[in-house]
């Protein structure tokens, strides 16, 4: 049986040892020294230090958004928004709520503004100056 050693110098350089551990009484056992071969601690941490994790890179834009129940959460959106309002369940609403929302849906009629005459105090002598050639 062979073990493989990786010592680090301080040069930096790594060299590798070979151990022959099959029943040779001559070699004493090594022990291995894992520099830096233990895995990273995953932790709460990490993700604010290190980049999102994804399949595509695009462009994303901090947005809020907002829930049904009022409460808001800070994302990243693929469009530049400032709030993103998800749909309410209309069917969970009250018949009186229902009723408030879809009037508020209708199409109203503009109101009329009275047709009155407006007087017209305009001069065209007053600005005629400004075209006249000197």
């Amino acid at each position: 049986r062979r073990v493989l050693l990786i010592e680090r110098t301080r040069s930096g350089i790594d060299t590798a040892l070979q151990v022959l551990t099959a029943g040779s009484s001559l070699i004493p056992e090594v022990q291995t020294n894992l520099f830096h071969a233990h895995a990273a601690l995953l932790n709460s941490n990490r993700s604010s230090v290190v980049r999102c994790g994804r399949q595509k890179y695009e462009r994303l834009y901090p947005v809020m958004l907002v829930r049904p129940d009022g409460s808001t959460i800070n994302i990243r959106y693929k469009e530049p928004r400032r709030i993103l309002q998800m749909p309410i369940n209309v069917l969970a609403l009250s018949e009186e709520e229902r009723r408030s929302r879809q009037k508020k849906k209708e199409v109203r009629a503009p109101k009329s503004r009275s047709a009155g005459v407006q007087e017209d105090d305009f001069r065209v002598e007053r600005y005629s100056h400004l075209w006249k050639k000197k």
